[in-house]
């Protein structure tokens, strides 16, 4: 007999992560109180060893996600897996990115590391904020090593400019990074392995340059044939279930199912794929009422919907429009 308290809605404490090039635009967007300093990137929900979520609200708070996954398995994941198979984070780009790459499935297996496939939601973009995804074409391991010796990785790039709303995928294998001036809802496979390339010729905190993984990354990129990286819109909507309101699916990759969500009145939501379902709220304002819960939600608040409750129901609470969540579940 199960004696565990039910699971309901669960919101978690976010983890920082003060990397050189972050600013403070997650605290002033969405309102949270945190001391002066260096936001790159809010983890939202994610089981590792260097960044771990713990809840803050009910019977529940003071629970980690990973102890959480261990004692309730299915009901709250869907599925039987270890760990939370993702990680979602916010990114505050006020400068650039290092270039980097990371492996896909084939390449972890063979090198060693963690496959990561990952995400970008534009949530804000500055005019003429742009990301560098894929080489451009013609580019292989020798042009790649004379631009490095050259400090000049930079011009192999693809440029590809970005606005709010904006979908971009990165699959295992293509080399990729952020430039300045983006506000960024990234999902992406539970890993942390990164192989940094090219760093713009920069010096980390200490005063000197940050470390390079070369070899590495040789051994996963892959060189040409990398997908169209930004997402078309589509034509169609996905749903429309209830009047007023819509819901696109933006993406779906093998690891994660990416949903859009207008929300102008009241909107049913059936847990029925053995998945959770992630919700941020971008815009708005929402109450989401699960069994006798009742959560009053606000922009820049991420939430967890556990697979056991089956179902939950949406209310936009805002009187100038429609509110705008994205949801995250797994395919």
């Amino acid at each position: 007999m199960n004696t565990q308290p039910p699971l309901y809605p669960l919101m978690f404490k976010p983890v920082y992560k003060n990397y050189i090039w972050g600013g403070d635009r997650i605290a002033r967007r969405y309102g949270r109180s945190l001391p002066p300093g260096i936001y790159a990137e809010s983890w939202e929900i994610t089981d590792r060893a260097e960044g771990i979520n713990v809840v803050v609200n009910g019977s529940l708070a003071g629970k980690d996600i990973h102890e959480l996954t261990q004692t309730y398995g299915t009901e709250l994941l869907g599925r039987p897996l270890e760990r939370f198979p993702l990680l979602i984070k916010l990114i505050d780009s006020k400068e650039r990115l290092s270039v980097q790459v990371h492996p896909d499935e084939a390449a972890a297996k063979a090198v060693g590391g963690e496959a990561k496939a990952e995400m970008w939601y534009m949530l804000d973009a500055d005019p003429g904020a742009e990301v560098f995804v894929g080489f451009q074409p013609g580019v292989n391991e020798v042009r790649f090593q004379e631009a490095l010796a050259a400090g000049r990785v930079g011009d192999l790039l693809k440029q590809v400019s970005v606005h709010q709303g904006d979908v971009i995928y990165i699959p295992g294998g293509c080399v990729h990074t952020i430039g300045a001036g983006a506000l960024i809802l990234e999902v992406q496979q539970n890993s942390d392995t990164t192989y940094r390339v090219f760093d713009w010729n920069r010096v980390g905190s200490d005063g000197k340059p940050r470390e390079l993984h070369i070899k590495q990354a040789i051994k996963v990129i892959q060189w040409q044939g990398i997908p169209a990286a930004r997402q078309p819109m589509p034509s169609v909507h996905a749903e429309a279930p209830q009047k007023g309101n819509l819901i696109v699916e933006r993406l779906r990759t093998p690891y994660f199912r990416f949903e859009e969500l207008a929300v102008a009145g009241m909107l049913d939501c059936p847990l029925d794929t053995h998945s959770f379902h992630a919700l941020f709220l971008e815009k708005g304002l929402v109450r989401i009422k699960s069994g006798s819960v009742l959560v009053d939600v606000t922009p820049g608040t991420t939430i967890l919907m556990p697979d056991c409750l089956k179902k939950y129901e949406m209310a936009n609470l805002d009187t100038t429009g429609a509110s705008r969540l994205l949801r995250i579940s797994l395919p």
